[in-house]
């Protein structure tokens, strides 16, 4: 019996790897009932960063945020509007930033300026590098937190840091290949003892997969935590 179910899915820096984000997309059969969102760092590293954003931006169920990369090339851009009244003369700077740059325009540029540093909602949170956390491992205020936290943080991967929130935390930036030698998602149970199909059940789990090197980008769905991963054939 087929059901028409609402999923959510999550995932992290895909660097313009466009062809694997669409055989992932493919492989989930994403849908418009669905939702995706993007913890940051779908720009750089792989050729196609404006044809992947493009994408994105067009997906009206798709929800991207900042990450290091994107937060990089915004302040490439402030600087250069501060610099000039020729517009032009900064739409064809910005395009040289990219291989596919000839397909930048106004409107993916305003897109990107708009993007959030950060998602919360009912169970999870969602944030490209990591949370500011107290001395006791409670969260501060999101509201609290600078940009500069929330997409450059490399202490908040590291294995002791274990949140104390109802809530998941969801994150990539760092390769998680760097802590276990895999191209896996990686979780963080309350319970070690036990898997869990409940998102709350997990202090974090860590989705960056290395995709520009590694050619593997996977995704977790939020209602199941089950993992899906797709892989680019020229890897």
């Amino acid at each position: 019996m087929w059901y028409d179910f609402v999923m959510q899915y999550c995932l992290s820096d895909p660097h313009a790897c466009y062809g694997v984000v669409c055989r992932l997309l493919e492989k989930i059969k994403f849908c418009e009932r669905d939702t995706l969102y993007v913890l940051g760092d779908f720009i750089d590293k792989g050729p196609e960063s404006v044809r992947l954003a493009n994408l994105l931006f067009s997906l009206p169920n798709a929800v991207c945020i900042v990450g290091n990369h994107e937060y990089d090339f915004l302040k490439y851009y402030q600087g250069l509007m501060q610099r000039t009244t020729d517009y032009d003369g900064v739409l064809q700077k910005l395009r040289a930033y990219f291989p596919d740059g000839h397909l930048l325009d106004w409107d993916i540029v305003d897109r990107l300026e708009a993007l959030p540093f950060f998602l919360e909602r009912e169970d999870w949170i969602g944030v490209h590098s990591g949370l500011p956390l107290r001395a006791d491992g409670t969260l501060l205020p999101l509201q609290q937190a600078i940009p500069e936290q929330l997409v450059y943080d490399r202490r908040f991967k590291d294995p002791d840091v274990l949140p104390k929130s109802e809530k998941c935390i969801l994150y990539g930036h760092t390769p998680v290949r760097y802590l276990t030698g895999r191209d896996e998602i990686l979780f963080y149970p309350r319970n070690p003892a036990r898997k869990s199909d409940t998102i709350a059940d997990y202090h974090k789990i860590h989705l960056d997969m290395m995709t520009s090197k590694s050619g593997v980008l996977g995704c977790v769905c939020i209602e199941t935590c089950e993992c899906f991963y797709a892989r680019d054939p020229k890897f």
